[in-house]
């Protein structure tokens, strides 16, 4: 039960860092007090967007194998989306 409580941006990292996934760049906006980081793996990318306060919550983008957006809202769903792309390399 205490899973549960991990944020997702933690869940993630913890899981890229095993799998592997590099940082490919980051950017900051300091406008809108944003920082984008665009992580990769072969030929599967994803995108987080977070605040650059302390403590800000991390929200995850990433893309299938036509180009769909599809917003993570869960360790599942990157997990998922990211197997499905492996599946698709011959």
């Amino acid at each position: 039960m205490n899973d549960m409580r991990i944020p997702l941006r933690v869940k993630v990292h913890h899981w890229m860092d095993a799998m592997g996934f590099r940082l490919n760049f980051s950017e900051t906006l300091k406008s809108k007090d944003l920082v984008f980081d665009h992580y990769f793996y072969k030929t599967f990318d994803f995108i987080e967007q977070r605040k650059t306060r302390a403590g800000a919550k991390s929200e995850f983008v990433c893309f299938d194998n036509y180009g769909e957006k599809i917003k993570v809202k869960s360790l599942l769903d990157l997990q998922s989306a990211f197997f499905e792309n492996l599946s698709h390399l011959k």
